[in-house]
């Protein structure tokens, strides 16, 4: 029977597979500490005490980044090339998702409307984020060889989008709330297209490595399929709402960046 933990448990037993996941999830999270790191170099004076969340927040990815490099290594693998197909932050680039690369590259102070922007993409992103590490520790938080590493990572990532609702608050309470729930909308909306084009990706691929069977490989599609259109009617919501977080000043402290897993 396929389920979430057997099907992870398979990407997890064979080495190729498992350097596959841990390539594409170390090139975003890189990916995402740059991006934070430049973002928090660049908030514009009116918001400099945001600076230190943002750049715990890059601190924090760039932590999660050597955390799936360590897990390779530590099984004597070296990453591959991330497949464009399956690079999920670039795909929301190109869907004008976001603060653009090229913005960021300039060394000119952000917007307050640059920082609301910002902020509703990684509103959305950590939802995804949050999810799905807590799907894998649910499954794996005791597993003798990754069970650290998503303890860990699961509890940033509910840093990270408990800061995200409490930042956009801060903001709508300052008059931005249309220009948030607009921005918001917009950006679940490509998110979750381009969430199901990556899975469908990742899956074809690790179909290949694995030798799964094409009963198999249809049934995983038909699920990811299934899951946006739940998503496009109505499932993106969750993405958008706003509450004030338990969690309350979640990126207030220093960021852990030690790595010890290989």
């Amino acid at each position: 029977m396929l389920s979430a933990k057997s099907l992870f448990q398979e990407i997890l037993d064979d080495d190729e597979s498992f350097r596959l996941f841990c390539s594409i999830a170390a090139g975003g999270e890189a990916q995402g500490g740059w991006e934070n790191g430049r973002i928090a170099a660049l908030v514009p004076e009116s918001e400099r005490a945001l600076a230190p969340k943002v750049a715990r927040h890059g601190a924090d990815e760039d932590k999660h980044g050597r955390i799936f490099n360590a897990l390779m290594k530590k099984r004597g693998l070296e990453p591959v090339p991330v497949p464009d197909e399956a690079d999920y932050t670039m795909l929301l680039e190109r869907q004008g998702i976001g603060l653009a690369h090229e913005r960021l590259k300039r060394d000119e102070p952000l917007t307050v409307q640059d920082i609301v922007t910002y902020l509703a993409h990684s509103r959305v992103t950590e939802q995804r984020a949050s999810e799905q590490m807590e799907l894998l520790r649910k499954h794996f938080a005791r597993h003798p060889d990754i069970g650290r590493a998503v303890r860990m990572i699961s509890n940033d990532e509910d840093n990270h989008l408990a800061y995200c609702h409490e930042e956009l608050l801060r903001f709508a309470y300052a008059g931005h709330g249309r220009t948030i729930q607009r921005t918001l909308r917009a950006c679940a909306l490509a998110e979750i297209a381009v969430y199901r084009d990556v899975s469908l990706a990742v899956m074809d691929r690790m179909g290949r490595i694995l030798g799964w069977p094409k009963p198999k490989a249809a049934v995983l599609a038909a699920g990811i399929h299934a899951v946006y259109a739940y998503e496009r009617l109505g499932g993106w919501r969750r993405m958008v709402s706003l509450k004030m977080p338990e969690r309350r000043d979640a990126l207030g402290g220093p960021a852990t960046t030690s790595v010890e897993f290989a």
